[in-house]
C-alpha cells in the first residue's frame, strides 16, 4: 500500500485535526508518574545498600532511566505537552540525563520519519548491516554507549560526520555537545570534591547495565521488515501489556506513531484502532519472539544478505501477528 495514500484513507483532516490536540494535563500526568516512579525507586536503591536488595532496585532504577528515552522522543516531537515551552525544557533535561542530546536526537530522528528504512538518509540507520556479532553487541549495549560517548566527544571537538546533519544545523549541534560535556565535568568535580560515588550509584551504573532491556523494544521496530517506502511494511508495533505501553510512552503502537507522528502518545491506542480498521493487522511482536527469531536468522546469513524489499523477521507461526485490542 502506497504510504501517503494509506494516510490520506485513514483519517480525515478533520480527525486528525482532533487527534492531534496536545494536553499539558495528560502529558504532565505521564511525565510525572514516569519521574515519581524514578524517585521512588532511587530512595528504595538507597535504602537496599548492603543488603542483596540493591540488585533489584538497581535493576529496577537502570530500567525507569532507560525508558526516560521514550519521553526524549515524544519530547523531541511536541506531543507531550500543550505548551511548547515544557516540550523543549524537559527534552532537554532528559537528553542530559540519557546522555543524548536533545537537538542531535531530534535531527536524527527527523531523519528517521523521514526516510524510514533508507539505508543511506534514514538517521537511525547509519550503520553497516548486522552480522550476529554485531547484533549482539548492540543488544547488550555496548557500541550503543561506546557511540554515544565518542560521538559526543567528536562533535563537542567540531568533527561531524553524520550525513543526516545539514550545514546550517552543524553550530547548534557542537554547541549542545559542548555544553553536555561541561556539565558531566561538573557533575564530575563536584562527586569528586565530595567524594560522593552517586553519580555512578543511582545514575551511571544502573543505566549502563540495563540497556539491554530497554534495546528490546529499540531492535523491534524496524529490523527484519522492508526497506521500501511503505510504513505498513516497514515498521513493527509491539505486542506489550498495560504497564510496558505505560513504560514506553505507548510506542509499542509504533505503526501508528510513524503513521502520524503528531498523534500525542496517549491517544496511539485510538489511532492504531482507526488504521488496523482501514488498513488491516500492522505487524507485530513480542519483545522476546522477536529476538529469538532475529537471532536465529542472524545465525543463518548476515542482514546483507536478506532482501531489502521483503519483511524477513515474522511470527513462527507466518505473515502478521494477532491484533491485540487495547486495553
Amino acid at each position: 500500500m502506497d504510504a501517503s495514500f494509506s494516510r490520506r484513507d485513514i483519517l480525515s483532516a478533520t480527525d486528525l485535526r482532533a487527534l492531534s490536540e496536545r494536553s499539558d494535563l495528560k502529558g504532565g500526568l505521564q511525565m510525572a508518574s514516569h519521574m515519581g516512579a524514578i524517585v521512588v525507586v532511587g530512595v528504595l536503591h538507597a535504602l537496599a545498600m548492603g543488603s542483596g536488595w540493591v540488585i533489584v532496585t538497581g535493576f529496577a532504577l537502570g530500567v525507569l532511566l532507560n525508558f526516560l528515552y521514550a519521553a526524549q522522543h515524544e519530547l523531541s516531537h511536541a506531543t507531550v505537552f500543550k505548551t511548547r515551552k515544557l516540550n523543549d525544557i524537559f527534552g532537554r533535561i532528559i537528553g542530559f540525563i540519557q546522555i543524548f542530546p536533545r537537538d542531535f536526537d531530534q535531527v536524527m530522528h527527523f531523519a528517521h520519519h523521514k526516510w524510514t528504512q533508507d539505508w543511506e538518509r534514514d538517521g537511525e540507520l547509519v550503520r553497516e548491516p548486522y552480522t550476529l556479532t554485531t547484533y549482539l553487541l548492540w543488544l547488550s549495549g555496548i557500541t550503543y554507549w561506546r557511540n554515544r560517548f565518542f560521538g559526543l566527544v567528536r562533535r563537542a571537538r567540531g568533527v561531524i560526520v553524520e550525513p543526516f546533519i545539514r550545514p546550517e544545523e552543524e553550530a547548534k549541534i557542537i554547541r549542545e555537545s559542548r555544553l553536555h560535556l561541561a556539565g558531566y565535568g561538573l557533575i564530575a568535580l563536584v562527586a569528586l570534591i565530595l567524594g560522593s560515588w552517586a553519580p555512578l550509584t543511582f545514575w551511571l551504573i544502573p543505566m549502563i547495565l540495563t540497556k539491554p532491556v530497554h534495546q528490546l523494544q529499540n531492535t523491534i521496530e524496524h529490523l527484519g521488515l522492508s526497506h521500501e517506502d511503505d510504513i505498513l511494511e516497514n515498521t513493527r508495533s509491539t505486542r506489550a501489556n498495560a504497564l510496558i505501553r505505560w513504560l514506553c510512552w505507548q510506542m509499542p503502537y509504533h505503526t501508528a506513531h510513524h503513521t502520524f507522528p503528531a498523534v500525542p502518545f496517549w491517544k496511539l491506542a485510538d489511532l492504531n484502532d482507526r488504521l488496523e480498521a482501514k488498513a488491516g493487522e500492522v505487524h507485530r511482536m513480542g519483545w522476546i519472539e522477536f529476538q529469538i527469531e532475529v537471532i536465529a536468522k542472524l545465525r543463518a546469513k548476515d542482514e546483507s544478505q536478506y532482501p531489502m524489499n521483503e519483511v524477513w523477521v515474522v511470527p513462527r507461526s507466518g505473515g502478521r501477528s494477532m491484533r491485540v485490542p487495547a486495553e
